[in-house]
């Protein structure tokens, strides 16, 4: 070909190009995909016209919303480090949030606090919920650490029968007649956090919000079973290792083994001691949080008092980000989210509630890296609730540096390359921060 008609043809494409880009507008929905290209000022370097102002208007009930609360998207920790400079952050304009910046929101552990003065004569309970950000015992590992070296106790303890998730302070397996049997092949699992064919009609989830049945869905002969759990955090041994369970279901112990014995729901083991913290590390990958309310209140409200608990944690949030870029759908999760909180302190009066915000995440959107847009705008969403329903907030977003900050993290080697999740050592940084600003709000108990 011609090196006339190759320019010809090269100009051509310029050309339409240029007529599709001042025609048409940036991007365009096709099916479950979206289309982006750049405007014809953006290839010509003009500036572009402000982003305006989302919606502000009253969000509808939750029940009037779509709102899945298991993704189809299965959220992972990757172990690898990815080095990356900072993003160039374009600003997103959001609705405004009103939050009242003078409350150290601390005030609201002052049940908690109370409790731990007791802690050298009975056991305190604290249950860390969260989503995937927890799993592996991450961040609630090092809260637990700090509880008990100064106020006692030991043991991890809430642990589920079967453990699908690995975690870095028990070795946790269950057999029959000696041999390993795998998630698939030991009871059947039932989670009030997964999809509907795990789900059960009843309520019956426990505290831990999923139980074993051992009924007729364990292969023959496994009406007795071994549960094992071996302690790997090398800190003080526990007392005690007892399931949670049916009244129809036998045990006994040897060491770190229970043999269980029986038909009826296992929701959990637990490891600990009579008196001092005992810090339970309860994660529900892909959840949004919006799962409280499914579970029986009689049988949370017997499980909350009967085990002294004190303080609930609630991490949930990131979930909602990688799905939802409108204030509206954002507003109607955190309306959700605060039904939960009210439900828990029906279920546990007794109980203080801290809120962990989420984390800094980063996307990339129209080939620039930078923070998914909601994320601040939820934080701020969160942290209003948090106020109003008079419980506890700690902002992992505006800790860790704000908007932008988990390129920082990543380049630091303490996040993920999927800009979402910390790594181990993020993880560990996370959870020491929390458990620090915890213990000096008990420190200045004049909040």
């Amino acid at each position: 070909m011609k090196p006339t008609r190759i320019l010809l043809f090269i100009v051509c494409c310029m050309l339409g190009l240029a007529v599709l880009c001042l025609l048409l507008p940036g991007r365009i929905g096709i099916g479950d995909y979206t289309l982006r290209w750049p405007t014809l000022g953006q290839v010509l370097g003009q500036p572009t016209a402000s982003q305006p102002m989302p919606d502000t208007s009253t969000p509808a009930y939750a029940e009037d919303w779509d709102i899945p609360e298991f993704p189809v998207f299965m959220d992972t920790i990757p172990y690898d480090t990815e080095e990356e400079s900072a993003p160039d952050q374009r600003p997103v304009a959001h609705p405004m949030v009103s939050v009242d910046s003078t409350i150290d929101s601390r005030v609201y552990l002052g049940s908690f606090y109370a409790a731990l003065e007791t802690a050298g004569t009975r056991k305190v309970r604290v249950m860390h919920y969260g989503d995937s950000q927890i799993e592996e015992d991450r961040m609630t590992q090092q809260i637990r650490q700090a509880l008990q070296s100064r106020y006692g106790g030991a043991g991890v303890g809430l642990v589920p029968l079967v453990q699908t998730i690995p975690s870095r302070t028990v070795h946790q397996e269950v057999r029959m007649n000696g041999r390993k049997l795998s998630a698939q092949q030991g009871p059947q699992r039932y989670l009030v956090y997964g999809p509907k064919r795990t789900q059960r009609t009843d309520g019956l989830y426990g505290p831990m919000g999923q139980a074993a049945v051992m009924a007729d869905s364990l292969v023959q002969g496994s009406e007795q079973l071994q549960a094992v759990v071996v302690p790997l955090d090398g800190g003080p041994r526990y007392k005690t290792m007892r399931p949670i369970v049916d009244s129809t279901i036998a045990h006994t112990r040897a060491g770190d083994t229970l043999y269980l014995s029986g038909c009826g729901n296992v929701y959990g083991i637990t490891q600990e001691t009579p008196t001092g913290v005992i810090v339970d590390n309860i994660p529900m990958r892909g959840c949004l949080g919006l799962v409280f309310t499914k579970i029986d209140s009689a049988q949370l409200t017997r499980f909350y008092a009967e085990e002294n608990v004190r303080l609930i944690i609630m991490q949930y949030g990131g979930n909602a980000i990688p799905f939802n870029d409108t204030p509206s759908t954002i507003r109607a999760i955190v309306w959700g989210l605060r039904q939960q909180v009210r439900y828990l302190q029906t279920c546990a009066p007794e109980a203080s509630i801290l809120f962990i915000g989420p984390s800094d995440m980063i996307t990339s959107i129209d080939g620039v890296e930078q923070t998914y847009p909601m994320v601040p705008y939820m934080d701020r969403l969160l942290q209003a609730m948090a106020q109003e329903e008079g419980i506890a907030y700690f902002s992992l977003y505006h800790w860790m540096g704000g908007s932008g900050s988990m390129a920082r993290w990543q380049k630091n080697g303490l996040a993920g390359s999927d800009g979402v999740h910390f790594l181990r050592s993020g993880a560990r940084k996370a959870g020491n921060a929390v458990a620090e600003w915890i213990l000096e709000g008990m420190d200045n108990c004049e909040l």
